[in-house]
């Protein structure tokens, strides 16, 4: 039992380390001032109006997300194919794509933005456009795992065989019957490398800085000039991950589901 309680007091502490932080930037996000008092003296929706009213946030956000959009929308268009060809058909080859998706780790962001720089500032490539290629293969790890994960668990080379043995050709098998079956996992894949992409901030303000400007360099802007706006950057991002967390636990949900019928 004294084990028992001291775990339960454990995970209450870790529970009030990780998300106390969290609370306080959400809580200061509506504060109308909190310097003299634990708890904010009042409460307001004027710093969230007054984020929404700033084009330059929108624009920013716009920007977040046609980027973050546009290297996930690649990535589905060009490398899930591949991976699923030598997932269904050649198997043996998968440990190429396991050594790509270790290589991505291998090189750390400020190293990276380095490279790009020195790679492409003089040849006229378009900087964003580096960043875009680097973006699409930053997130293999997450498209190839989640199109693995889905096609193991609907046994997908069994079901394309089972389709064409019923007279369906190859494309009818894969447009028809396998992406309906799989469709759940690679949605939620495609969720989480645009989650991770939307948050990415070393990269971006290394090679591009202003001259693109995402959500978060537009955040690390406001820390110098108004905590209040900072805080509300903050907790709009916090929604959307929140947002985008749940439908990719329906999407897990409905795909094991799906698997086990």
């Amino acid at each position: 039992m004294r084990k028992k309680g001291f775990a339960d007091l454990f995970f209450v502490f870790l529970l009030l380390y990780l998300f106390l932080p969290i609370l306080a930037t959400m809580l200061y996000a509506f504060a109308t001032n909190w310097n003299k008092t634990v708890l904010p003296e009042g409460l307001t929706f004027k710093w969230i109006a007054t984020l929404f009213q700033d084009s330059s946030f929108i624009e920013a956000f716009g920007r977040s997300v046609l980027l973050s959009g546009g290297a996930v929308l690649l990535a589905l268009l060009f490398i899930v194919p591949a991976i699923f060809v030598i997932v269904l058909y050649f198997p043996k080859y998968e440990k190429w794509i396991q050594a790509a998706v270790v290589m991505v780790y291998a090189f750390p962001g400020v190293i990276l933005a380095v490279g790009l720089i020195r790679a492409y500032a003089h040849i006229g490539v378009p900087m964003i456009l580096a960043v875009l290629g680097v973006y699409v293969i930053s997130i293999l790890p997450y498209i190839y795992q989640g199109t693995r994960n889905s096609l193991r668990s609907v046994n997908g080379k069994q079901l394309l065989d089972a389709a064409e043995l019923l007279g369906a050709s190859k494309a009818q098998a894969f447009t028809k019957v396998l992406l309906p079956a799989v469709y759940p996992g690679l949605f939620a894949g495609a969720l989480l490398s645009f989650s991770v992409l939307f948050g990415e901030f070393v990269l971006i303000n290394l090679v591009v800085g202003s001259r693109f400007e995402t959500v978060q360099i537009y955040l690390m802007k406001k820390l110098s000039t108004s905590g209040h706006i900072a805080s509300s950057v903050v907790f709009v991002y916090l929604v959307l991950m929140g947002i985008l967390t749940f439908i990719i636990s329906m999407l897990t949900k409905r795909s094991k589901g799906a698997a086990k019928a």
